[in-house]
């Protein structure tokens, strides 16, 4: 689905934000993407969403080359959320929000009526669809811009930092609705630096520094390199940091929540041989 082969990206001024990135995320994944600010990220995303090219390399998303295809083109099947949603919304109402987007690629009537009304149930929003955005907290605004990009029915949800400035609970609601959309078989890459965020809803890590790709692959395996999430200012979950010490003794694999450390602890409490046994697959 999205894959980087040697891509390279330099301002205007200068400044080198991405160095040789090479990586292929697969139809369906959920992935984080995680480093310390000014690692790259966000100009990763922004390849991606067609809003820049890459200076050399390839980037290429279900097969177009982003740096070949117009922004509207990718726009069909690449999503993006902006970090502040205020910057997506410009309209009067949810209503308006979300019908712009497939109005602009041709879409009237009842199928523009059909594909609002969806694109609100996905989101919780339906019973807000004739407020005006700016009335709604911040969390929902950013449901209204994630409700925006679904009404173009991408295959792609690039999300940059979907949760900051949220309270605890709206940031769990809409990491909740994001996994029920990858869940529905969106392919899902989300930069975030919430590592129990990261831990709880998704498959696999990519960890940029410096605008190199440090690290990649299953959350388990990432999370044991403290050494380089350090260097990045990362720390890994909290379940993670109580569980090493019996990773490393042979217990415990795999543990990566605060619930699966408890299940795991209760079971092996009760006598079980093998504590993954009550962990999620």
């Amino acid at each position: 689905m999205i894959r980087a082969e040697a891509i390279e990206f330099t301002y205007p001024n200068g400044f080198r934000a991405l160095q040789g990135l090479d990586f292929h995320i697969k139809a369906g994944e959920f992935v984080a993407l995680i480093g310390e600010n000014g690692a790259g990220k966000t100009t990763l995303l922004k390849l991606l969403g067609g809003l820049l090219k890459p200076t050399a390399g390839r980037l290429l998303v279900g097969g177009l080359d982003t740096a070949r295809v117009r922004a509207v083109e990718l726009a069909r099947r690449v999503g993006f959320l902006f970090q502040n949603p205020d910057h997506q919304l410009f309209l009067p109402t949810v209503r308006e929000e979300l019908a712009f987007g497939p109005k602009n690629l041709g879409l009237k009537g009842q199928a523009l009526e059909e594909r609002v009304a969806e694109a609100a149930a996905a989101v919780g929003l339906t019973p807000y669809l004739e407020v005006n955005p700016r009335q709604l907290s911040k969390g929902q605004r950013q449901r209204v811009a994630l409700a925006s990009i679904l009404a173009m029915e991408p295959e792609v949800l690039v999300l940059d930092e979907p949760t900051t400035g949220q309270d605890y609970r709206e940031a769990l609601e809409i990491m909740t609705i994001v996994q029920k959309l990858h869940r529905q078989g969106h392919t899902v890459l989300c930069v975030t630096h919430d590592m129990e965020m990261v831990a709880r809803f998704a498959d696999r890590a990519l960890v940029l520094g410096a605008g190199e790709l440090l690290l990649d692959g299953p959350l388990a395996t990432v999370f044991a390199r403290e050494d380089i999430l350090a260097a990045t200012g990362l720390l890994p979950p909290q379940a993670v940091q109580l569980a090493r010490p019996y990773w490393e003794a042979g217990l415990l694999p795999g543990v990566l929540t605060v619930e699966e450390l408890y299940e795991a602890i209760i079971t092996a409490l009760r006598g079980e041989k093998d504590a993954r046994q009550v962990l999620p697959a």
